[in-house]
């Protein structure tokens, strides 16, 4: 927790609503404790150089571009709405549901005769996106009556006005809604941004990508598993043959000259597969353990 009489290095914007408990995890696998105080937006972070608070991803991006805070985080898709003029640390491809990244569609109803955004001519589309959607329709030259601004529940006016334009990750909303996608308006990850003036100081540069490093070392590690295993000598390469190419595991002597001790990281996805032949080929000893951060 920051000290009364210590002036923090960096003031960083944490997204509220969809993206706060995932950021908050995030930040823990990354190495920094943030603890958010009842009905407060300003959580209290672990380290003295951090001032953070919270406000929604769609307004991150001005706050940062108008220097009330140096860096936050929030989608590629409202730096676009805003047509915010910020500096992009990096991506941090992280969501509350996937690591794929999110895709604001044109979509209607299934029954609907519309099949291609031209036939959308004299329509009306309701959306949270509406600076993009409309610059979507002008660049396409699609004359449509009018973009209007949806207050959330998108989905459901798809039956009130012509077409709507929403934000999906995995398409089961718009699947349980009955809504079919005509066209992709915008793909979105989650990014870390800051002010052109934090980037341009020496000491915030240093810290802010010191704290994209942590980040995205954590999740890179989200996916990812380390094994450990002893082995004979005798049957080392086959072992090492079952593991995959682009990994170089490293390899100990034990203290019994005829066995080494093994050791990898691998996709998680891929652990179950792995084990069981690594036995038979004579691999013992093993075990595997989650990871808080790779560093590439």
């Amino acid at each position: 927790m920051m000290q009364q009489d210590q002036v923090p290095l960096l003031r960083i914007g944490l997204p509220k609503g969809s993206l706060h408990n995932a950021t908050i995890d995030l930040f823990e696998r990354a190495g920094y404790h943030i603890s958010v105080p009842s009905r407060s937006y300003f959580p209290l972070v672990d380290d003295p150089q951090i001032e953070a608070i919270m406000f929604r991803a769609q307004e991150m991006s001005r706050y940062v571009e108008d220097r009330v805070i140096d860096l936050g985080i929030t989608g590629h898709d409202w730096v676009v709405e805003n047509a915010s003029d910020v500096h992009e640390v990096c991506e941090l491809p992280y969501s509350r549901a996937t690591s794929k990244p999110a895709h604001w569609v044109l979509c209607v109803p299934e029954e609907s005769d519309v099949e291609k955004p031209e036939d959308l001519v004299g329509g009306i589309i309701a959306t949270e996106l509406l600076n993009t959607t409309n610059a979507y329709f002008a660049d396409r030259n699609i004359d449509v009556k009018k973009v209007e601004f949806s207050w959330g529940a998108t989905e459901v006016k798809a039956r009130l006005v012509d077409a709507i334009v929403d934000i999906t990750e995995t398409g089961s909303s718009i699947r349980a809604n009955k809504l079919r996608v005509i066209d992709t308006i915008l793909t979105s990850t989650t990014r870390l941004i800051c002010s052109h003036e934090a980037w341009a100081d020496t000491a915030k540069r240093q810290k802010i990508e010191d704290l994209a490093l942590l980040l995205k070392g954590a999740i890179a590690a989200r996916e990812k598993v380390g094994l450990k295993m002893n082995a004979p000598k005798a049957q080392l390469q086959a072992i090492l043959d079952l593991l995959p190419s682009e990994k170089s595991p490293t390899i100990n002597q034990l203290a019994d000259e005829e066995w080494v001790a093994l050791e990898v990281i691998v996709d998680e996805r891929i652990e179950r597969e792995l084990i069981p032949p690594l036995c038979r080929a004579g691999a013992t000893g093993i075990f595997s353990y989650r990871l808080k951060k790779v560093i590439h």
